[in-house]
Order: C-alpha cells, then sequence, then structure tokens
C-alpha cells in the first residue's frame, strides 16, 4: 500500500515532515512543489489503508482532493496553520488545525511530538518569520545567541528555496532538500555534515538579497509600502524573505512585494505589520488566486488591471 507524505515547499513544510519523519519513519510518496503550489492533494492517488500526512498547506484550498482520499478509505493526518474552511467530521481525519498568527505548522508538529526534535521545530518556525515564537520554542535547548543565529540562518535559507514560479527556479527541488535535511535528527548535525548544500543556500541567499537590497518603493506611505520586482529567477527566488525582511525592519508598516510574471500578471507576498499580524489573508482573499494566514498572505496571479485596485486596497486597510 502505498502512503503519502504531502506538503509545503517551504521551511515550514520540510521542518514540519523532518520532526514527523524522524520520530515515526516511513517510506511514502513525496508530493510538493515550490511554496505557492498549494493544491497537492489533487495529486495523490490514495486507496484503501493508505495513510496520507498532509502539512502546512490550506485545508480550504484542498478540500476535494481530501474528500477523495478519505473516501477512498485512506485515513488522514492534516496539520496546518492556514484558513481550513469546513473541517470535515471523519472517523479516518486527524486534523491538528490552528491559525492563531504566533503559529505554524512546525510549532504545531513540535507540541503534536512533545518537543522530541525541537531544533527542527526552530528552525521551521524563524523560516515562517516567527521569530518571538522560535525562541520561545528554544528555550529549553538553551542555546547561545550565536547557535541561535545559526538556526535562524538555516530557517531563513529554506524558506528562501521555496519560492519561484516553477522547480526551475529553486537551486534545490523542495524533495530534494527534504531528503537531504531529513536525514538528520538535529539541524546542527546538517550544517555541519552537508556543508556544500548549506553554502549554496546561504550564497545564493545572499547574492539575491544584495540585488533585492537596491530596490525603491513603488507606493509608501505611513501604513503600507509596495515593492516591485522584476521578471528574473532571482526575484522569484527572493520574493517572500525580502517580504519577511522589509516586515522586521519596519515592524509598524504592511509590505507588499509585486513580482512580475511572463503572463504579464503579478506574484504578490503580502505581510502585515508585526505589530498589527492580521488582514493579509482577508485582503489576499479579495482578489482571485489570494490566500494564505493572517500575518502573511499573497495572490499568486494578480491581474495587471488590478494592480493600482490592490495598491489601494492595501493601503486603506492597513491605513
Amino acid at each position: 500500500m502505498t502512503h503519502f507524505d504531502v506538503f509545503n515547499g517551504d521551511a515550514d513544510g520540510l521542518c514540519a515532515l523532518t520532526q514527523l519523519r524522524n520520530a515515526e519513519p516511513r517510506e511514502a510518496t513525496l508530493v510538493t512543489g515550490v511554496k505557492r503550489d498549494i493544491k497537492l492533494l489533487d495529486r495523490v492517488e490514495a486507496g484503501p489503508e493508505s495513510l496520507v500526512t498532509v502539512l502546512d498547506v490550506s485545508m480550504d484550498k484542498n478540500q476535494a482532493g481530501l474528500q477523495r482520499a478519505l473516501q477512498s478509505g485512506a485515513s488522514v493526518f492534516y496539520c496546518d496553520h492556514h484558513f481550513a474552511g469546513d473541517i470535515p467530521e471523519h472517523p479516518r481525519l486527524e486534523a491538528v488545525i490552528n491559525t492563531a498568527p504566533d503559529v505554524c505548522t512546525s510549532l504545531l508538529v513540535n507540541n503534536h511530538l512533545g518537543g522530541a526534535f525541537p531544533g527542527w521545530a526552530v528552525v521551521g518556525t524563524f523560516g515562517d518569520n516567527l521569530r518571538d515564537s522560535a525562541r520561545r520554542i528554544a528555550r529549553p535547548l538553551a542555546l547561545d545567541e550565536a547557535a541561535l543565529g545559526r538556526l535562524e540562518n538555516l530557517g531563513i535559507y529554506i524558506n528562501y528555496n521555496g519560492y519561484g514560479s516553477q522547480l526551475d527556479d529553486l537551486h534545490f527541488t523542495p524533495e530534494h532538500l527534504y531528503r537531504l535535511i531529513s536525514q538528520y535528527a538535529d539541524p546542527f548535525d546538517f550544517m555541519s555534515d552537508s556543508r556544500e548544500h548549506f553554502q549554496k543556500l546561504e550564497t545564493g541567499y545572499q547574492q539575491d538579497m544584495a540585488a533585492a537590497a537596491a530596490l525603491t518603493p513603488e507606493y509608501r506611505d505611513a501604513s503600507a509600502a509596495v515593492f516591485m520586482l522584476p521578471d528574473e529567477p532571482w526575484a522569484r527566488r527572493v520574493s517572500g524573505v525580502y517580504s519577511n525582511d522589509l516586515a522586521n525592519a519596519d515592524p509598524a508598516r504592511a509590505h507588499a512585494v509585486l513580482t512580475a510574471k511572463a503572463n504579464g500578471c503579478f506574484l504578490v507576498s503580502v505581510r502585515a505589520p508585526l505589530n498589527n499580524k492580521t488582514g493579509a489573508d482577508e485582503l489576499c482573499m479579495q482578489f482571485p488566486t489570494g490566500g494564505g494566514r493572517k500575518a502573511a498572505a499573497g495572490i499568486n496571479d494578480l491581474p495587471a488591471d488590478m494592480l493600482q485596485q490592490f495598491i489601494d486596497q492595501l493601503a486603506a486597510f492597513y491605513a
């Protein structure tokens, strides 16, 4: 019987699954993709006695695939922090859903496992830009600032790797990167043993962020700022972590980073102000292909003729 591990291609998804499979080793078909590829259950063909694990993708966006898996006789463990919609009642569904703005899937899995692999939970939580939450769950590790900084950087680099419009944009496919990191129960061991892979992530991140640092805002007022990125692989890779950097540097302001796409539309990353981590999902869901969570959300395909409407609504929403 084929089992399936279905997970978001960002740091939170990879680190959540790394914790689970270190605790409960299982041969499974991996189903993942770039960060914005979230309707992943559509690609799962489960059957009776299949075990399907779903991590860090919205249940609301995967309702049809979830129902099909359950109807096939599969058992589903679903853990996530995005908008879920109606959670079905089913004897073969275990749903761990928490949409609070200071929670991510790696943190939920850490709680589910009783803190069995806290290093990876910390990496995933830092990667999701939940710095206060990451520091809180790191306390039992008694790390100094330098060691904590190394975990934060690893989370940022893994998260950065997940962004792109296609797998060719990425330094590592999420499946490949998961297979590299999941061999290790401790992220420090990954960083020391797989120095070549870690350096590839670090160098790519630093080069792309240097290019982004030269940008000036397309729009800025007291409550919101908008930055535009070109239709280039480096820009697609950096869009999410650049949004996080902007939010961390200016916690009272909402930020949107728009990356031009070959089809003339825009890929949008929105970060609510860190001082008011709410509403990003509500704003983005007003537009086609929009979704996410309260603190961080996005639009996969914003039509060019809706660009000004988006900027106006962002500014008004956080005014």
